[in-house]
């Protein structure tokens, strides 16, 4: 059985959930191209730090150079936008992303405590001129501010904007899945940034043979949303079987490959500086029938956006005259 899409077959259809990107391309001179971007995923399009999410990761190859997945192990929270950018550009993207938060919240490094900010990563350095750094603090800021609910532009945009999937182009994909069980709906969403594999491999054997010049260890970058009531540990369960959707599409998850998932709930959020000392939450016992649907849901929707990052990408020039082109799909 094949599972249900969501009325817009993207992350967004998870209540609440906002995408924005930033998307950057500069012919700069003969040799060198600006060709990279940053993507924001809001959980919710209140405070993130007042109103943490509950979530769970999980690394599949850890071949990344993904910031904050430290602290979502140990606590199980997100309390800010995730962001999703080119590999050295981490840096200026975590200072934009406190940027944003400072300003949203004053008593953050006063009264408040410290802030744990998520940036995931792909290498987009063979159509993009990585060493420029183009990438800036206010293009973090700027991806935050274009978020919206709406239906999520996909393909060679924001962090997708430089990254190659199966030798032909890839980027940010997404898509959705609806879960009925025990009387209740549910939706999860994925949104992926693609970065790896050949066109030899698996669903696209039968595409034109191209080598990927990232060759197959590539990366990507895996985001689940849901509104079911669950808590970290089963968080980090939906986030393992982005790996299911990956194989599904022939990824051997190879030596030097960064794929990694972040799952986050809209159910249960935590807020900050509540009074008393005990916390309750309602989640799905491990046991319902809706808990295989929602892994279901994981797999089909992590296959399809991955799939979806292809369609959407254009053919795309970087640096040194390199093109990388379209894949045939429809």
């Amino acid at each position: 059985m094949v599972l249900q899409k969501g009325k817009k077959n993207c992350i967004t259809d998870v209540e609440g959930v906002q995408v924005g990107h930033k998307t950057l391309y500069e012919k700069v001179n003969k040799e060198q191209t600006i060709c990279t971007g940053v993507t924001a995923i809001l959980p919710h399009s209140g405070n993130l730090f007042y109103e943490k999410v509950r979530a769970g990761c999980h690394v599949i190859n850890g071949y990344g150079k993904t910031s904050g997945l430290v602290q979502v192990e140990e606590l199980g929270f997100i309390e800010s936008p995730i962001m999703l950018t080119n590999t050295l550009s981490i840096g200026p993207v975590m200072e934009g992303t406190v940027t944003y938060m400072l300003q949203q919240n004053k008593e953050i490094g006063t009264s408040a405590g410290t802030l744990n900010v998520v940036v995931g990563e792909c290498n987009d350095g063979f159509l993009n001129s990585m060493r420029l750094q183009a990438v800036r603090p206010n293009h973090a800021i700027e991806a935050i501010e274009n978020a919206s609910s709406s239906a999520v532009q996909q393909g060679a945009v924001g962090a997708g904007k430089g990254m190659i999937c199966f030798g032909y182009k890839g980027g940010i994909g997404t898509a959705s899945r609806v879960v009925t069980a025990s009387n209740e709906k549910y939706t999860v969403g994925c949104l992926v940034l693609s970065n790896f594999g050949d066109s030899q491999d698996a669903l696209f054997a039968n595409f034109p043979k191209k080598k990927n010049p990232n060759s197959t260890d590539g990366s990507i970058m895996m985001i689940i949303a849901t509104d079911a009531p669950l808590y970290d540990r089963q968080l980090k369960r939906l986030a393992k079987r982005t790996a299911a959707g990956l194989g599904r599409v022939g990824s051997h998850m190879d030596n030097g490959s960064g794929d990694i998932a972040i799952a986050f709930t809209t159910a249960n959020p935590s807020i900050h500086n509540v009074n008393g000392h005990l916390e309750s939450i309602t989640y799905l016992r491990d046991d319902d029938q809706a808990m295989n649907q929602l892994f279901q849901a994981v797999a089909e929707a992590t296959e399809e956006a991955i799939i979806n990052s292809l369609k959407h990408a254009e053919t795309t020039e970087g640096q040194n005259g390199r093109v990388i082109e379209k894949a045939p799909l429809t």
